[in-house]
This record gives C-alpha cells, structure tokens and sequence, in this order.
C-alpha cells in the first residue's frame, strides 16, 4: 500500500511563496504519477498539478500556470510543489495524490492513495 505524506504547509500573506512537499513510501518508481489537488472550504475539490515520474513531464491548472511549479526527486522518492505569487483565492487544503500510471491526469479518481492533506492560508 503506498502511503503519502504531505508538508509545508503555513500561513502566508499574498505574494508570498511556499514549497509544499509530499513523500512517498512503499511504492516502486516504475510508471508512477504523482499529483496535487486542493480543496477549499465549501468547494470541491480541484486538480492542481501532476508529474509523471518516469518521463518528468507536468500539467498544471489554468489558475496556477505561470505560479506554481511541480518537481519531484527521485532520490528522496518526494514531489514538490513550488508556490510562487500566492494569492488569497489559493488557500484550500492541498493533498497529494498518486497512482501507478504512465501519464499524467487531472481527475482525481485517477489516483488511489492519498495524503492526509495540509493547509495553505493566504491572507490579503
């Protein structure tokens, strides 16, 4: 069972930048997609960027274009989540998602195991 485990998460004013990081365990390298997806307080939940680990290729959401930046380390079996230009409208509990696929998605039932999540707060 691959288990996730997200971090980084704080309290920040808009402007500001944040990494948020997301481990993984138990899991082999091979044709595995990692994602990020955020939810906000009355909202459902939105697919923000995904990286296939293979072939290192990322699709982000319109809304963070330009913003954020997904990476990941094979070494360290971690993908990242660098948050640049934070605005108000990006606060949400962000997670980490992942599953066994070549490439990468942006709808969340494409990815079984998941991360217990962790806040972002953006102020004005």
């Amino acid at each position: 069972q691959v288990q996730l485990e997200e971090s980084g998460g704080g309290l920040v004013q808009a402007g500001d930048s944040l990494r948020l990081s997301c481990v993984a365990s138990r899991f082999t390298l091979s044709n595995f997609a990692m994602a990020w997806f955020r939810q906000a307080p009355g909202k459902e939940r939105e697919f923000v960027a995904a990286i296939a680990w293979s072939s290192g290729r990322s699709a982000y959401a319109d809304s963070v274009k330009g913003r954020f930046t997904i990476s990941r380390d094979n070494a360290k079996n971690s993908a990242y989540l660098q948050m640049n230009s934070l605005k108000p409208e990006d606060t949400a509990v962000y997670y980490c998602a992942a599953d066994y696929r070549a490439s990468v998605a942006s709808g969340d039932r494409a990815y079984r195991y998941w991360g217990q999540g962790t806040q972002v707060t953006v102020s004005s």
